[in-house]
């Protein structure tokens, strides 16, 4: 039988609890995931009941009261609110979504009136709720996110008065993988991306590198190929449709990854 080392504070410690003095039927309690490593303590997770009655309704809603009225040394990070910049990403009620899109109401009819919060899975947690996203955004960098062409410019125009046009099919071949906002909900929900994290550049990182071979404007698609044909970077995807469950914006990021395997054989 294999033999695991655990981590240095892998033991969850005794979490604290707080209780609302406010007398109303519509009280939920959510079980947050703790963890300071700068203090030396072991990871618990605190519990705090929240009165919706004087709360917004979404999670993120919820963070917020905690932090602002209950506890606030609470960690987590939040920007648009509007499920577009993907930072408060974090696995809600077992599964990884957005707490700025995710409704109360909805997490509750998942996990209970108890809601468990957590950092997005199999990442080095930062503190509390924030995952290190460093290796994530290494790998997104990895497949050159940007246009890639033979001139600067078209040929035959003045400089800067030119540019790159495309046809409204082509335009089209890009939808649904361009709207990916990184929030990493996909890649964290994966387990070859749990296993293989290190080689392995998961659903995110593939669906961009598609969204840039797809692009008629590109001028790299050999070249983008040729660093994806490795055993590891791409061929660990076991279509097992955890990416396309959770992801926040309705993407197939294991769609984008077939076309790629796709591409791979037409190409050979």
């Amino acid at each position: 039988m294999v033999q695991l080392t655990l981590p240095k504070n892998s033991k969850i410690g005794k979490g604290k609890v707080f209780k609302t003095a406010a007398k109303s039927n519509n009280v939920r309690t959510f079980k947050i995931y703790r963890y300071d490593p700068s203090d030396g303590s072991k990871p618990r997770w605190d519990s705090y009941d929240v009165d919706l009655n004087e709360c917004g309704p979404m999670i993120l809603d919820a963070l917020f009261k905690i932090k602002n009225e209950i506890d606030p040394t609470l960690a987590f990070r939040r920007s648009c609110r509007e499920g577009v910049c993907g930072s408060c990403a974090m696995n809600i009620g077992g599964r990884n979504t957005l707490a700025c899109t995710r409704s109360i109401e909805d997490a509750t009819e998942l996990a209970g009136n108890t809601i468990a919060i957590s950092p997005l899975p199999h990442m080095p947690v930062v503190r509390d709720l924030v995952p290190d996203l460093s290796q994530f955004y290494a790998q997104y960098a990895s497949i050159e996110p940007w246009l890639h062409t033979t001139e600067a410019e078209p040929q035959g125009k003045p400089m800067g008065e030119a540019e790159f046009k495309q046809g409204i099919e082509d335009r089209e071949k890009l939808d649904g993988y361009y709207e990916c906002i990184l929030c990493a909900s996909c890649s964290t929900s994966c387990p070859s991306y749990w296993w293989n994290g290190d080689r392995y550049l998961g659903p995110a990182a593939l669906l961009q590198a598609y969204r840039w071979l797809v692009d008629s404007r590109d001028e790299a698609t050999d070249a983008r190929l040729d660093e994806l044909e490795d055993p590891f970077k791409l061929y660990r995807c076991h279509t097992i449709m955890n990416c396309a469950n959770v992801c926040p914006k309705g993407l197939n990021p294991a769609k984008a990854i077939a076309e790629v395997k796709k591409m791979m054989v037409e190409r050979a």
